[in-house]
């Protein structure tokens, strides 16, 4: 924290830190089975239509803030939707460091990040720092 303090010319106690992570919600089909003869396939017809969405959230839980978005596709035009939002939340004067696994669209180089907020992507084996998605 102290060296994006330093490297964003921001003194530390104006730091945020944001904690973020999206969702999917929506329907996914089972598996269709059917009995049958031993050595025969019949036909197992399905509903094979999928719909969902996406949740994009994160807290602030220092100061009790948050921003949320739910959004059609996870990809980097969402996600540089979620930014634009997150920086409208982030406090004035204040710098915000937002944690996020290393999902594509996190680090894409397409990423528009505001000047207010800094990416810090959580390990790949950081399975205690993110104990809600496991």
């Amino acid at each position: 924290m102290a060296e994006i303090a330093k490297d964003k010319s921001v003194d530390p106690a104006d730091i945020e830190i944001w904690f973020g992570d999206e969702a999917r919600i929506g329907q996914k089909n089972k598996i269709t089975r059917r009995w049958a003869r031993r050595g025969t396939r019949p036909s197992a017809p399905r509903d094979q239509r999928t719909a969902s969405t996406y949740i994009f959230g994160v807290i602030c839980p220092k100061d009790g803030k948050g921003a949320a978005l739910v959004l059609p596709a996870c990809n980097t035009a969402a996600m540089n939707l979620h930014l634009a939002e997150i920086a409208t939340e982030v406090a004035p004067g204040k710098h915000a460091i937002l944690l996020l696994d290393q999902a594509g669209w996190h680090l894409s180089s397409r990423l528009i990040v505001p000047p207010n907020i800094t990416i810090l992507p959580l390990r790949c084996n950081g399975k205690a720092l993110a104990t809600a998605t496991f």
